[in-house]
This record gives C-alpha cells, structure tokens and sequence, in this order.
C-alpha cells in the first residue's frame, strides 16, 4: 500500500524536495540549520543535479548547489543521500570535486571558495556502537584541536539514531529531522509540523498531487530503493561473515541451540 507521503529517501522524493526551482525555499531553510551563522543562505543556484560520480544510481544522490550567503561571500554545498561502503572514504572523494573544479586556467592565485559536504542518511555507518553519534560536524583540526582550515567541512546525519519523538521536538532543526525521518508514516500532518515551510513540504510530498507519469517515476524509485535497502541491510563483507561465523562456531561448542545462533549473529540463511 502507497503511503499518503513519498519517501524522501529515495531518489525521485529526494530530488523533489530538494534538487528542483519550485522547492528552493525547503531547501534554503533546511540547509540553513546546519550552517554557521556567516553562512546563512540568501540566494543558491544548483549546478548539476547529476553530479560526477561512479555510478547511475550515485548521480541521482549527490549535487552541487552554489550559495551566496547573507553578507555576499560565495559557498558551496555537495548534498547526498547515496548508501555505500567505504563511506567515509567516498565522503572525502567527493567532496574534491567541488574543490578541483575551481581550478582556473593559467596563472591562479589558488584561493577557494568554501565546501560543505552534507549528507543526510537512512543508514548507520559507525561500526562501534557506543561511538555513534546522530550528527557530525567535522573540520580539519591540529594535534590541539584548534581549526586548521576552515574551508572544508562534513556534517553527517545519520537519521536512524534520531529517536526524538513529537513532544520532545526543541528547535527548528529537530522539526526538520522528524519531518524527513517519519514523512512516509504520516497521514496527516503533526500540529508541530504545521508551519508554512512544512506545510509546502507536505503539499510537494503528497503523492495524489503527483503527476500519472511523476507517479510512475515515483514508484520505480521507491522499488529500487527497497531493492537496494533489502540488499544491503542483509548483505555481509566478507570480513563480517568470518567473524559472525567464528562467533556460532565458538557458541556451538557451548551447547546453543540454532535457532539462538542465527538469531544473535544474523547467519540464519546461512546456518
């Protein structure tokens, strides 16, 4: 059954609140939480929705958008939601396109304009449990903590480790995460929801107002987002089967029975 609202994870709800002329305002406020002060948007164009990348699927994940912030200064912001191992490393590789494509031609003085790297997650990828942290703001720092260069920066969201619920929303941040976390389960929109900016949010959202061909688009979208979902929240590296298989190795030899085995290492299929 389709819900009320898309899912703004998969790549046609993503694009559709965030990567088109029509939704520039959710975006500028949504953005806007997340940046410092001195970067508060005024004005933003998008400059390639479909940016470089490995794959199809990862071009339709991550864009560039240039701002403009309040005091005139020129920023750039690479936006993904693209689900991928070795995430961390892929973070930093792509946030050299923004930088590289700034190189000019002849003689050049190096100077750069600023890069946010943002990524907002339907995925956890701490591996250590106790380390896991809901939001990320990282920077380039000395041995002493201090900010080395404050040109580059990553900010992380890894919305499964949001559990606020409704009551406890504070600030205008809070609304938003709840807003993209819960969208799909809504079937009407949350008195702390009801504000302008959510209410365009919802209005863009609901899938009645779609198109017979945006719908289509829509449900391939979101098939290929379960497909991939179910694909990876399943799938095993390698490194992980040979621990999870040592793991029921050593629990056999303690006397558990299967069925427990499975259960705790996840090698049910496997077993």
């Amino acid at each position: 059954m389709i819900s009320k609202y898309f899912n703004p994870y998969t790549d046609f709800g993503f694009k559709k609140l965030f990567g088109e002329e029509a939704s520039k305002d959710l975006l500028v406020d949504f953005l806007n939480q997340l940046l410092p002060e001195r970067h508060q948007i005024a004005q933003l164009s998008f400059k390639n929705t479909e940016n470089m990348s490995d794959t199809q699927e990862e071009r339709k994940s991550i864009f560039d958008i240039y701002c403009e912030s309040k005091t005139g200064e020129k920023f750039i912001v690479e936006m993904q939601k693209a689900k991928m191992n070795f995430f961390k490393d892929r973070s930093l590789f792509y946030s050299t396109f923004p930088v590289r494509e700034q190189a000019q031609k002849g003689e050049w003085d190096f100077y750069l304009l600023p890069v946010y790297f943002i990524a907002i997650l339907d995925f956890v990828y701490d591996e250590e449990e106790e380390a896991r942290k809901f939001r990320r703001d990282v920077c380039l720092k000395d041995q002493d903590g201090d900010i080395f260069y404050d040109k580059l920066h990553f900010k992380f969201l890894q919305m499964p480790l949001f559990t606020q619920q409704e009551h406890e929303l504070v600030t205008h941040f809070d609304k938003w995460v709840y807003f993209l976390k819960h969208l799909e389960d809504f079937d009407h929109i949350p008195a702390i929801l009801n504000e302008p900016i959510f209410q365009k949010g919802f209005e863009i959202a609901e899938v009645s107002h779609l198109s017979s061909d945006q719908y289509d688009a829509y449900l391939k979208s979101r098939l290929s987002y379960n497909e991939n979902k179910a694909v990876k929240d399943t799938a095993f590296s390698d490194g992980e089967r040979n621990k999870a298989l040592d793991v029921a190795k050593i629990m056999l030899t303690k006397g558990f029975d299967v069925d427990t085995i499975a259960e705790i290492t996840k090698l049910k299929s496997k077993l």
